[in-house]
């Protein structure tokens, strides 16, 4: 956009906002096209549009929002409540660019109760308008299978398709099916119950599917004693029957506590793309809906703002009518006759924290289907918790871990291994021996291979590590921070791994501050560096002790005069170390290199330990 256009857009878009109403409504933004781009509420909408505009608040994705507005329209509404609604319809409607995306296309199963003068009771999946009264989405199919499995249990309703009416049984239009004749249908077709008894029946069900189960039990116990007082113990047991059906049903459902009637539970878990947000509904003590829905953001909403939209498209969705909304934070709901709480503690703080353990493990489950689907998505996903763990700059794409080991200075070698996108790259791993440290310094042998390694990238114009860490405290992390920054001139995170007293990955120390940072051992960071860990000191411990044994085996028979190197061969074959061949008689040992030779050897070895003895005392 050339500067003549930008200017004279933004004094266009300045006189709107100026003129721009204090009152409740819904604002949207357009671009060049005449494409609505974003869809917002507000109590005041002058100070809330007027905020969009205030450069010292914008946040990188407002700003490019804001870029590509060319005009604002807006919607005044009486109160708070209906700008929310309406906000809420206009989002589905045009499904604007920069409003948070409601990720959940799912068709979830309902109950269907038709207007009939017999009605039927049915499970599906499309919703007619007028043709009956729902009750769900149902998000357990389990659950409603359940349910429905009670309802034909304990009443016998029609399941045919005819079109039933008074007239049509008085005419005897119709005739009775097998359902009848197996005890599944009480047969409104031919009469045999009436229209009213056939009402009452559905009236019951209806109580069952809201959740009034506590009433109608009520209603069954008098129902009962009356039957029971009257004489007529047979229908007494039927309805017997009936309640235990529904006890046991009642017993099965989440049951929190009787007092708690009529109340809606949300809670909300985000991270950077998205926000999900779990709903319960608590109808006489029993959660009989449980819901989780996904909002990917498209700017930087909060978690406040997006509980708000959250709560009016379930509240819409499951019909619901609670007088009351337990929420984990305060949060301005503009319901008429609803009381917004927030618990800290006793049965409503418990029914939040279900909540919260559902919703926790809704966004875990999608989480886990995404890194199936894209591994290389799970990576960059645990790449940037642990950037955001170590506060780094950039994403530690490559990875160096430095050990040292000896044996009271002698055989001292240093390994490096290297991880790449958090995977070891063993082609790249490095094994050093100490070569101008004499005796057993940690610090100046790491100083050493640490030059080494990095001297040599530089020079070749390879690419350096985005992290360094040492296989131990402040001294070592040191002793690299002095060869990398002050001698190489080189600025990377470096990082000590430290360990417990029973050798176990502990902590992690990184920064000029030595800031320490815990490892929660379910956390990513753990697992990774206790890898790196346990990996460097495999590798620099398996080197050390192949080269331990190497002079160990080969100091001792090399100086013998008159062993050649197959005489050797043969007998670390065969005795496979050095102390065995000592041990050994002249016979055994003349068997593999012949007599003369296991003489001299004896001879040599008898010598050597009476040497070793004197010196020890």
């Amino acid at each position: 956009m050339k500067k003549e256009e930008k200017t004279k857009r933004d004094e266009y878009l300045k006189g709107i906002v100026l003129n721009l109403p204090d009152s409740p409504g819904c604002y949207q933004y357009l671009d060049d096209s005449g494409t609505i781009i974003y869809v917002g509420k507000a109590k005041n909408l002058k100070r809330r549009v007027s905020s969009y505009f205030n450069k010292e608040q914008q946040t990188l994705k407002t700003r490019l929002l804001v870029a590509k507005i060319a005009d604002i329209r807006y919607v005044v509404v009486n109160s708070e409540a209906d700008a929310l609604l309406l906000e809420n319809n206009l989002i589905k409607q045009h499904k604007p660019r920069y409003n948070v995306l409601l990720k959940d296309d799912k068709t979830y199963p309902s109950i269907c109760i038709t207007n009939e003068k017999f009605p039927k009771i049915f499970k599906t999946r499309k919703i007619v308008k007028g043709a009956g009264r729902y009750f769900g989405p149902y998000t357990n199919s389990g659950a409603l299978n359940a349910l429905l499995e009670l309802i034909k249990n304990l009443y016998p309703l029609r399941s045919c398709k005819y079109n039933i009416t008074p007239e049509g049984v008085r005419e005897g239009k119709f005739n009775a099916c097998l359902e009848y004749q197996i005890k599944n249908c009480c047969a409104p077709c031919i009469g045999r119950i009436s229209a009213d008894e056939y009402s009452k029946m559905i009236g019951e069900i209806t109580s069952i599917l809201r959740g009034d189960i506590k009433i109608l039990q009520e209603t069954l116990v008098q129902e009962m004693k009356e039957k029971a007082s009257m004489l007529m113990f047979e229908e007494a047991e039927e309805i017997r029957k009936k309640h235990a059906l529904i006890e046991n049903f009642r017993t099965r459902s989440e049951v929190v506590s009787p007092s708690m009637t009529n109340l809606d539970v949300f809670s909300i878990e985000s991270d950077e793309k998205s926000s999900f947000i779990n709903f319960l509904h608590i109808t006489n003590g029993c959660i009989n809906q449980a819901f989780t829905i996904e909002y990917q953001k498209r700017l930087d909403e909060s978690d406040e703002e997006l509980i708000s939209i959250g709560i009016t498209e379930l509240r819409e969705r499951f019909n619901s009518n609670a007088k009351e909304i337990i929420v984990p934070f305060n949060v301005e709901l503009p319901f008429e006759g609803v009381t917004v709480t927030v618990p800290q503690k006793g049965e409503k703080a418990r029914l939040l924290a279900l909540s919260r353990l559902n919703v926790k493990q809704y966004r875990a489950d999608r989480v886990k289907q995404e890194d199936k689907l894209n591994p290389e998505q799970k990576t960059t996903r645990l790449m940037k918790e642990i950037q955001d763990a170590l506060h780094l700059e950039k994403m530690p794409m490559t990875i160096e871990c430095f050990d040292n080991s000896n044996t009271q200075g002698y055989d001292a070698v240093a390994a490096c291994v290297v991880f790449r996108k958090l995977k070891p790259s063993k082609k790249e791993y490095r094994k050093f021996n100490i070569r101008s440290v004499a005796g057993p310094d940690d610090y100046a042998s790491m100083r050493e291979v640490v030059r080494r390694r990095y001297s040599r990238i530089i020079e070749k114009g390879g690419e350096l590590p985005s992290l360094i860490i040492a296989d131990g405290g402040k001294g070592q992390m040191e002793a690299i921070r002095g060869v990398v920054e002050d001698e190489l001139g080189v600025h990377i995170p470096i990082a000590g791994l430290v360990k417990d007293g029973k050798h176990r990955t502990s902590e992690l120390i990184i920064g000029r501050e030595y800031e320490v940072i815990g490892l929660k051992q379910n956390s990513a960071l753990f697992r990774l560096m206790t890898q790196i860990q346990d990996e460097v000191h495999r590798f620099a411990i398996t080197f050390h002790r192949d080269k331990r044994s190497k002079r160990l085996a080969s100091s001792e028979l090399d100086s013998i005069k008159g062993i050649g190197e197959k005489s050797k061969q043969a007998l670390l074959q065969h005795f496979k170390s050095v102390k065995r061949i000592k041990f050994a008689d002249t016979e055994e040992i003349a068997q593999i290199i012949g007599k003369a030779k296991a003489e001299i050897l004896k001879e040599f070895l008898q010598k050597n330990g009476e040497e070793d003895r004197v010196a020890s005392k």
